[in-house]
């Protein structure tokens, strides 16, 4: 179990409407467009009860007609691994990831990961939230021996991969040095994803001109992630993968969900993270989701609030106030969980992501005076990973600073996120918090399941199925006709 000074909660008491008994327009408008506590009440032990069928379904060995696709291997999974590696050691399914990290980060200095959606967007949660932002600039040194990180195969635009192809031709000229070899991760769950599929034909025919068709190093700088059947898996064993050399997402995990297979922690380790504790949080979020009560849940209390938010008070939009940079790639994240997993028969909330305080000055006018649409769900860190950056003294004092010498960037962001709150709750415009105790590997562990988790009770809370993606089937099914004709 996490350390309590680690555990993430969900503040979600501003957006509920305080007994006022005189009227007022602000009792009003809070009456209208904030949550009675009576409905969380009352709501609590129903969510209690959706809990207990979601745990049931993962004991589930063939689902009925109506709840197909049913994939929720996602939330044993995590303790799932960490058990079976303290069993197996290096050849437990966690070992085999770590070690294929590390015989990819002594090969090669840069790495490219193909994958678009589920398949890629965690990869890039973590490398933006936990690693340095400017990794890629550093020098070898500084980068521990950590490679340099690319995203590709992630849309079907022809200049920035041909950006990405003359990088590579300039910086990677002699493939006997380590500094100057690269390699590649290709993702793709159901192995017929398009735009990976081209980018990794066009990418595979690169690394083949550098290394030579004959070289063995090729198998080893070029790792396949993929379902257990399909055309990758088909394509890899062309190439002489064994089943071995192919990571695999298990069949009962769909690709948004699957954060916690190799195509998440693969990336992960090599990008030197300690995917360990990345598991470690996601596990002890489960068993907060399955054993605590709906007080002390925040699975269950960010289901339900949000749920009730767009279903009852007209507030389909969901905004997801980042208050760091460094999460805006987690915001992209859970925006394609929520989309993909809710939005379906004309229903679903609409995810919006926010970096603050950026963002302040491009949509807190909308925020504060526009339409009354959206609940705000700020994530904020308690504590930033370096140490504070003081504003300090200056003999030129013409921005009349000097007044808030002793005040530090942290300082600057806490006001702002008081401030914001605070002219929210004046005007009933509904916000909440997700408070994370400080940014690591265990509390993005427990961040990324909670979000995945209260999705899914989300979903059954609509009478939505939360997973499959048919709407998604049918642009892939007419986008493969076109390029036929």
């Amino acid at each position: 179990m996490q350390l309590p000074d680690e555990a993430i909660t969900y503040q979600y008491q501003s957006l509920l409407n305080p007994a006022i008994e005189e009227w007022t327009p602000l009792a009003e408008m809070r009456a209208k467009h904030l949550l009675p506590p009576a409905r969380i009440k009352a709501l609590s032990q129903h969510v209690m009860q959706i809990r207990s069928q979601v745990a049931a379904e993962r004991e589930m060995q063939v689902a009925p007609p109506e709840m197909k696709p049913l994939e929720p291997g996602f939330i044993d999974l995590p303790q799932r691994l960490l058990d079976q590696h303290r069993r197996k050691g290096d050849a437990s399914d966690l070992g085999k990831i770590i070690n294929k990290a590390g015989r990819l980060r002594d090969l090669v200095d840069r790495v490219i990961i193909l994958g678009i959606g589920g398949s890629s967007l965690p990869a890039r949660a973590l490398f933006e939230a936990l690693g340095h932002t400017f990794h890629n600039e550093l020098p070898a040194k500084s980068r521990l021996g950590v490679p340099r990180i690319y995203f590709e195969g992630n849309n079907a635009d022809n200049d920035t991969i041909q950006d990405l192809l003359e990088l590579l031709e300039n910086a990677c000229v002699d493939p006997d040095i380590r500094e100057e070899r690269w390699g590649m991760i290709v993702i793709s769950r159901s192995g017929s994803t398009l735009e990976t599929l081209a980018a990794h034909r066009i990418m595979r025919n690169e690394l083949t001109k550098y290394y030579g068709p004959s070289s063995d190093m090729l198998k080893d700088v070029i790792v396949p992630i993929t379902g257990s059947s399909g055309k990758l898996f088909d394509l890899s064993k062309s190439y002489g993968y064994t089943e071995e050399d192919v990571l695999t997402i298990p069949d009962n995990i769909g690709s948004r969900y699957s954060t916690f297979t190799a195509v998440g922690l693969l990336p992960a380790a090599i990008m030197g993270l300690d995917v360990r504790a990345f598991l470690l949080g996601a596990a002890a979020m489960t068993r907060r989701f399955l054993e605590e009560p709906f007080e002390r849940n925040p699975v269950l209390q960010y289901a339900l609030v949000n749920y009730l938010m767009a279903e009852e008070a007209g507030k389909p939009v969901r905004v997801m106030a980042m208050w760091s940079k460094k999460l805006e790639s987690l915001g992209h994240w859970y925006d394609h969980v929520l989309s993909e997993s809710l939005g379906k028969h004309g229903r679903g909330p609409t995810p919006l992501t926010m970096v603050q305080t950026r963002d302040l000055h491009t949509r807190g006018q909308q925020l504060q005076e526009g339409l009354r649409d959206r609940v705000v769900n700020n994530v904020t860190l308690k504590t930033p990973r370096t140490p504070p950056i003081m504003m300090g003294m200056q003999d030129h004092n013409q921005d009349e600073l000097n007044a808030l010498n002793r005040k530090s960037f942290p300082d600057i962001m806490s006001a702002s996120l008081r401030g914001t709150t605070q002219a929210y709750t004046e005007t009933a415009r509904p916000v909440a918090e997700i408070a994370i105790p400080v940014l690591n590997e265990h509390t993005m562990g427990q961040l990324m399941q909670m979000l995945m988790l209260a999705t899914v009770i989300e979903g059954r809370l609509m009478g939505i199925n939360p997973y499959g993606q048919p709407g998604v089937e049918v642009y892939k099914k007419h986008m493969r006709q076109a390029l036929k004709s």
